[in-house]
Parts: structure tokens; C-alpha cells; sequence
């Protein structure tokens, strides 16, 4: 069966993710407080939806909300789908990300997805028997992805088993566990389409951004390393709950190395702050929050690529 390539594969891809579950919805009701009600993830997930899909290319919503929600996707944004239960186990040894109970990967076409996105803790230099099985897991998703005519976007979160991320031991670390992981997922078994990918440089640690521990120019070096690992896979960049400002000169950075970037995801660095503008004053503030600064914002990044 030949691969069906959605529409949005075809060119840039300009992403909102909102596929955030039991700790945005913790936010939410802190955020309210007495004016919380249950609905409130369901409010604020469809508001974003709505409202920066316009300019999206593609949304990503979480398999809960997302049979739901398909409706309310803009015409001109596709709609994306995690394949994951809300349940991270960071801390346990193997992170091995959880299935979802309420769906298969059959259902997707039905519901009107046609893109699948898959995440997984992956440390490049962890235990055989442990990364051997998270491989498993992933091409067989890679598979069931190819057999029900669905595109797969795999996004491998890096981790050291020893090395505390945001030290300075682990950001010495990470460019090579990015690149690693990138060309680990980029062997055509796994049947990826897209390679959503972290910056590949912690900025804490890089000049003209926190500590001058790394010079731009070795940054630069890294993101076009990390990039080169994915073949000719298509990667996106995520943000990784970064600041706005932080994120856009990461796409700065990579756009400067000349990196083959086909875009972003990007989720709390756009929209974290409405949060807050919807517990203060609600779902008109923030519609209101979304239309002016979240718009702005993605097409901030948009307008990078158009340059």
C-alpha cells in the first residue's frame, strides 16, 4: 500500500502542540482556583485549536480530548493526534511511555487523523536490553502506522542515565545524545516520516544566552551535526517549554547553520502565559490573549522561515 503523505507534509510545518494532559490541567485549576470548573482543559485545548490553527499548519492534540476536538480544527490545519496514555514514568528506570487504552491506531483515519505522533525517553547509552525494547515498541508503531496509511512523527526525549539535565555535566552531553538518537530513528525500519527533535544545545550554557561555556559558533555546530543525523528524514524542531524568546533564536540558530529544518512544534512557549490570562479573567480574556499574542507569536516563527 503506498504511504499517504498529508498535505501538510508537503511543505513547512508551523505546529501548535496541545496534547499537554494531567499537568496542564492541574495548572488550569490552580490558575482558577474557586472559578475552576471540570471543563476547563476541554475550554482552554479548543480554544487553542481554533484559534491558532489558523495559522498553524497542523495541531497536536492528546488521544483523550482528541475525538472530541477533531471538529473544531480550522479547514486549512491538519490535525495531528498523539498515540500516548498520560502517564510519563520519568522516574522509573526503564521511561517507557505508556499505550492509550481508548484507542488504536486503526481508529485514526476514522476520526480524521491522519498523522500519528509517538514519544519516547530514549538515552542512546542506557542499557541494550532497555532501548532494545523501546525499539520494539516504536517500529512496531512505525509498522501499524504504514499498514492503517497514517504518516509517523516520532519524537525521541533524550536523557542521560547519571547526568542531571540542566547541570553543566549534561549539557556537555547533549548535543551527541540528540544527534545519536536522531540517526537511531532515522533507520528507515522504523518507518518515520517526521523526526520532532530538541534543540540540541541547552542555552543556559551558551554565549550571549546564560554562561559563555559555549560559544554561538559551537552551538551552531551542533544543531547542523544533530541535523545531518536524520538523513532524509524531515525534522521539527519542539520547544520544550523554553521561553518564546528563547525558542526563536533557537530557530535563529538552527535557520544560521543551515540546518534542512522543515519547521516547529511548539507548544507552552506560545501559549503558557494564557494560563494565567484564564484563571485571572477567563475564556473571553483569553480567546482574547490567543487572537493578539499567541497569533503573534507563532507567526513570529513562521515569518523566520520566509526569509
Amino acid at each position: 500500500m503506498e504511504r499517504q503523505i498529508t498535505k501538510h507534509l508537503d511543505k513547512k510545518i508551523f505546529g501548535i502542540a496541545i496534547d499537554a494532559g494531567s499537568g496542564l490541567k492541574k495548572a488550569l485549576k490552580q490558575a482558577r482556583a474557586r472559578d475552576a470548573k471540570e471543563d476547563d482543559l476541554l475550554t482552554f485545548k479548543r480554544s487553542v485549536i481554533s484559534i491558532l490553527g489558523q495559522s498553524a499548519s497542523t495541531v497536536l492534540i492528546d488521544s483523550t480530548f482528541g475525538p472530541d476536538l477533531i471538529k473544531h480544527f480550522p479547514t486549512n490545519c491538519s490535525p495531528m493526534m498523539a498515540y500516548e496514555a498520560d502517564v510519563y514514568h520519568i522516574s522509573d528506570k526503564d521511561r517507557i511511555t505508556q499505550l492509550p487504552e481508548n484507542i488504536n491506531i486503526s481508529d485514526f483515519s476514522k476520526l480524521g487523523y491522519k498523522v500519528l505522533k509517538f514519544f519516547m525517553y530514549y538515552a542512546p547509552n542506557d542499557d541494550k536490553k532497555i532501548n532494545k525494547k523501546k525499539e520494539s515498541i516504536i517500529e512496531k508503531i512505525g509498522k501499524d502506522c504504514v499498514d492503517n496509511n497514517i504518516s509517523f512523527l516520532m519524537e525521541p526525549l533524550v536523557y542521560d542515565p547519571f547526568k542531571k539535565p540542566g547541570s553543566l555535566d549534561y549539557a556537555f552531553l547533549k548535543p551527541k545524545l540528540v544527534e545519536r538518537a536522531t540517526k537511531v530513528f532515522s533507520n528507515p525500519k522504523f518507518n518515520v516520516d517526521i523526526l520532532k527533535v530538541e534543540v540540541p544545545v541547552d542555552l543556559s550554557f551558551v554565549e550571549g544566552f546564560g554562561d559563555p561555556i559555549m560559544k554561538q559558533s559551537k552551538a551552531v555546530k551542533c544543531f547542523k551535526d544533530a541535523s545531518d543525523a536524520a538523513g532524509d528524514i524531515p525534522l521539527v524542531y519542539l520547544s520544550a517549554g523554553v521561553s518564546f524568546n528563547w525558542f526563536k533564536s533557537s530557530i535563529k540558530m538552527a535557520i544560521e547553520a543551515k540546518v534542512d529544518c522543515s519547521g516547529f512544534m511548539c507548544g507552552r512557549a506560545v501559549w503558557s502565559e494564557a494560563i494565567k490570562v484564564f484563571g485571572d479573567s477567563g475564556e473571553d480574556a483569553l480567546i482574547e490573549w490567543l487572537n493578539k499574542v499567541g497569533l503573534n507569536r507563532l507567526n513570529q516563527l513562521i515569518s523566520l522561515f520566509e526569509k
